[in-house]
């Protein structure tokens, strides 16, 4: 049976390799086991998808923010819990989507540079390093922080589960879920 609920954007922000996507996929997986009806909008997914024509300059950063902005908007307005993960590195963009779609939660997904680039699987910080890839959040292209996040989660220093629940936690007090204990 699903609950009756009301839609929010939770907008994971934070640099390549600070776990936006996993904290996201534990908020899923924890929010669906309580029967909320959630989904994941995860920026390099619908970058290909959704913004595949777009370069990485500054003008086609922010478009790409805007459209998964409409998209988490669309979702939000009926009533669906939206989890975007996407670098999303310019304040004033952020900011613009916040005031678009107003039941609006964001969350910093900070951990220092050289931690993303330890975890950086695909090597792309490695490439970016040696110029192989051109305006690389970090480093050749600035990463502007949240001014004032409702959540930071410091991935360094936190585990997965207590990023989740810091969320979920937010997400209680602010009157978008109420959590049963499992």
């Amino acid at each position: 049976m699903r609950r009756q609920q009301r839609g929010v954007t939770v907008w994971l922000t934070g640099l390549s390799g600070s776990g936006k996507t996993t904290i996201g996929e534990s908020v899923h997986k924890k929010l669906s086991a309580q029967g909320y009806k959630v989904e994941i909008l995860d920026g390099d997914l619908l970058r290909q998808n959704l913004s595949k024509e777009l370069s990485f300059s500054f003008e086609d950063r922010n478009e790409n923010i805007r459209r998964i902005g409409f998209v988490a908007h669309l979702l939000t307005r009926n009533d669906v819990i939206v989890l975007v993960c996407a670098i999303s590195p310019y304040q004033a963009i952020r900011e613009e989507v916040r005031q678009r779609i107003q039941d609006f939660i964001e969350v910093y997904v900070n951990a220092p540079l050289f931690i993303c680039e330890q975890r950086d699987v695909k090597g792309l910080y490695k490439k970016a390093r040696v110029g192989e890839i051109k305006h690389f959040t970090g480093i050749d292209d600035p990463y502007e922080p949240p001014l004032y996040p409702e959540v930071e989660c410091r991935t360094h220093q936190e585990n997965i589960s207590e990023s989740t629940s810091k969320i979920l936690a937010k997400l209680e007090e602010l009157g978008y879920v109420y959590l049963k204990p499992l």
